[in-house]
């Protein structure tokens, strides 16, 4: 079993960063790869950014050069990682979702507000 929680959302003015966080517990050794995800409202889930268990990285096209995703597995019982946002876009209002794609499926956190506004 797996679970997933995020944090650090929040309220940011465009322009601003913002520094999200998720920790994976539990069969943490089974996980391939963990990724974030938004959902705004009215739309539809999408990727974010996603980080293999070898450190590839990838990104979607809006968030290429603005965010960064990290990892940090220092410790032996949870997996951290990290989504850097800076530059950030009123349209990067959205509920951040981690995920992660292990050997017995997919675990979804309950997601984080980001909401970007003056």
């Amino acid at each position: 079993q797996l679970q997933v929680v995020e944090s650090g959302g929040g309220l940011v003015q465009p322009g601003g960063s913002l520094k999200l966080s998720c920790v994976a517990s539990g069969s943490i050794f089974s996980i391939y790869a963990m990724g974030w995800y938004r959902q705004a409202p009215g739309k539809q889930r999408e990727l974010v950014a996603t980080i293999t268990s070898y450190g590839n990285t990838n990104y979607a096209d809006s968030v290429k050069g603005r965010f960064t995703i990290s990892r940090d597995n220092a410790k032996n019982t949870v997996s951290t990682v990290y989504l850097q946002m800076n530059s950030l876009k009123p349209e990067d209002t959205a509920v951040y979702y981690c995920n992660a794609d292990y050997d017995h499926g997919n675990q979804w956190g309950k997601g984080t507000l980001v909401t970007v506004s003056s």
